[in-house]
């Protein structure tokens, strides 16, 4: 690809500035990864307010996810156009009128319109924060910046949670969404006055339309058939086997333009760097794994142990404690260290808290569930900020906007399936648990039988006690089972993914 035009390159910011840069690009990252998990506990709230299943409220989640990994790839061709300051600022702007409409909508179509808006303008937000804050810190100092960069990106999902439960409770749910005005506005006002000047040189280049319209075509309908295919009987329903040949040809066709277009709108070359593409795998994998289990466990909590929005959010609270605290120091460190050595014991880390999580019992208390979070946060200080490195080592300094997009990209897709693979996998392994359980609940069991007298004792005739034992002894039995079963996976993909970080060769560390 031909290179943009070289500027000579702005001094980096010093004192006052650098903080309130800091500051301001961090809030804008903070509020743009905060919505992909605020409105996680939230969703049941909002289903029965608009008036749909639970399980369409899952589309709230993944309607921003794949917008927002759609528009991430077009973030190297918007900053060569626009300069990556008035990028910056225009995305967060409409990021920030999107979420006016999210919560002034009425219905859930409605609703999954304006998500799929505020997706489409959040693309360029994270990849700009981090190309605006590398530009502003000496370079030496990268991985300081970076560090700052990892705290907003590893709170934000973990407040998600916490914020839109207590929100949701406490206020109604459309203020998950109007908490983002004035956070986008004061992170609009700083940014323009701090960075005033150090606007990034621009040129006219062809947009690639036609693998735009590839991306779309493919991303879209394998999202949908994602979507629907728990309602519809999967690939029984000809809506289905339709969406699925138009995912794999739309994929095919993309990766064929792609590799031959002069001006791709995502530059595959990338994935000929070693560590680009060992880095990419370890991170979208890894961070596709950790989403799905954090979608997964408010739903659980909510729908089988009888927590509030609130409390569901509360209890997974502790990840941040440690991970805030923590980060900064592999922030001052990455420079001596190699990255490989953080990212393994995160994944380390991330397995063993899945591990613990599998030993669940169905009176498992706060506390517990709250103690796996807590100690998640060492994994979750030591994922983005290592992995990211790995990702834009050796490469150029003018291709770190287009990685940066990509990898994101990426991540965000990763997220968007997962939500919808998790909950499916944890939905359809709860259903099989539980044919399995029916099968005991007969005359002959006496602990059903000792159940159904309990019932009876209440004045309930015998179908009402049966239907009794199912919704507070069977089905709650059958959901805990299949979610052990997820978090089993999930610890066993982490072990596998420590071979892909092992794939990379960063550059070395410096001796001292």
């Amino acid at each position: 690809m031909a290179q943009p035009p070289q500027a000579p390159p702005h001094p980096p910011l010093t004192g006052v500035p650098l903080i309130l840069a800091t500051i301001s690009l961090s809030l804008a990252t903070f509020m743009n990864v905060l919505d992909t998990t605020i409105a996680n506990v939230a969703l049941t709230p909002i289903a029965g307010d608009l008036g749909v299943s639970p399980s369409q409220g899952t589309w709230i989640i993944t309607s921003f996810a794949v917008s927002s990994a759609i528009s991430v790839p077009l973030t190297g061709w918007l900053t060569q156009r626009l300069g990556a300051l008035r990028l910056f600022l225009m995305s967060t702007f409409l990021f920030t009128a999107a979420s006016v409409l999210c919560g002034l909508s009425q219905s859930l179509n409605m609703l999954v319109a304006a998500r799929v808006l505020q997706g489409m303008v959040s693309g360029p937000m994270i990849p700009l924060c981090q190309a605006l804050l590398l530009q502003s810190y000496p370079k030496e100092k990268a991985g300081l910046a970076l560090a700052f960069w990892g705290m907003t990106a590893t709170i934000a999902p973990v407040m998600g949670p916490i914020l839109g439960g207590w929100l949701t409770d406490n206020w109604s749910w459309p203020w998950i969404f109007f908490i983002n005005i004035p956070v986008g506005l004061l992170s609009i006002w700083v940014t323009a006055v701090v960075l005033r000047g150090r606007e990034s040189p621009t040129r006219h280049v062809s947009v690639d339309y036609i693998g735009l319209i590839l991306l779309v075509v493919w991303v879209g309908a394998t999202q949908i058939m994602l979507d629907r295919g728990k309602e519809l009987d999967w690939f029984n329903t000809t809506e289905i086997v339709v969406l699925a040949v138009v995912a794999v040809v739309g994929f095919t066709l993309f990766l064929i333009w792609e590799l031959t277009e002069e001006h791709p709108i995502v530059d595959l070359s990338l994935f000929a760097q070693r560590n680009f593409a060992a880095g990419c795998l370890a991170l979208t994998l890894g961070y596709s794994t950790f989403f799905g289990t954090l979608v997964l466990i408010p739903m659980w909590l909510q729908r089988t142990m009888g927590y509030t929005a609130t409390w569901a959010g509360l209890v997974t609270a502790p990840i941040g404690i440690l991970a805030l605290i923590i980060s900064p120091v592999i922030g001052r460190t990455m420079g001596t260290v190699d990255p490989r050595w953080f990212a393994t014991l995160s994944f380390i880390v991330m397995a063993l808290c899945n591990f613990w999580r599998a030993t669940f019992s169905p009176d498992v208390d706060a506390w517990t569930i709250a103690n796996t979070h807590l100690w998640q946060g060492i994994a979750m200080a030591t994922f983005f900020i290592p992995l990211t490195a790995i990702i834009l080592s050796g490469l150029e300094p003018h291709r770190i906007p287009s990685a940066s997009g990509l990898f994101n990209f990426l991540r965000l897709m990763a997220a968007a399936f997962a939500a919808s693979l998790w909950t499916t996998g944890w939905e359809n392994n709860a259903a099989r648990h539980h044919a399995y359980l029916t099968e005991h609940v007969t005359a002959a069991s006496t602990a059903t039988t000792q159940a159904l007298e309990n019932a009876q004792a209440l004045g309930l005739t015998h179908h009402q006690a049966l239907a009794l034992v199912n919704e507070r002894i069977v089905t709650p039995h059958a959901q805990l089972l299949s979610i052990l079963d997820m978090f089993w996976l999930a610890g066993g993909l982490f072990l596998i993914l420590i071979a892909a970080i092992w794939l990379s060769r960063p550059a070395s560390p410096p001796r001292h």
